[in-house]
């Protein structure tokens, strides 16, 4: 017998666009997870893990906003790897990887998705 688990999410509403400023990372509490909230620009936001994935410290909406080519990054600021905002990888440790969180703006309120 084959048993299947249907893994399902769901969409929270964090902040206000208008709220976040572009450049700059803020946490929010989205569920019972910190998330890292980054504003790039007017309607692009991405959300990653708010923990740094080499120590575990909740630091990474402190972190370094940049880019590489045309992908977004986020630094940590505590040992300065690279992360996409994307996608999580990690640009200068392949070993390590930030999770990401789809977001999306609707009425000008931004939700993220996470597990349910």
């Amino acid at each position: 017998m084959t048993s299947t688990i249907e893994l399902t999410t769901r969409w929270i509403r964090a902040c206000a666009i208008a709220d976040l400023e572009p450049g700059w990372g803020e946490v929010a509490l989205i569920g019972s997870r910190l998330v890292a909230l980054v504003r790039v620009d007017d309607e692009e936001v991405y959300a990653v893990d708010h923990h740094d994935p080499h120590t575990g410290a909740p630091v990474m909406a402190r972190g370094i906003v940049g880019s590489r080519a045309e992908r977004p990054t986020i630094a940590s600021p505590l040992h300065k790897e690279v992360y996409d905002l994307g996608t999580g990888e990690c640009f200068t440790d392949p070993a390590l990887g930030l999770r990401t969180f789809r977001t999306r703006v609707i009425g000008g309120m931004l939700e993220v998705e996470v597990d349910a």
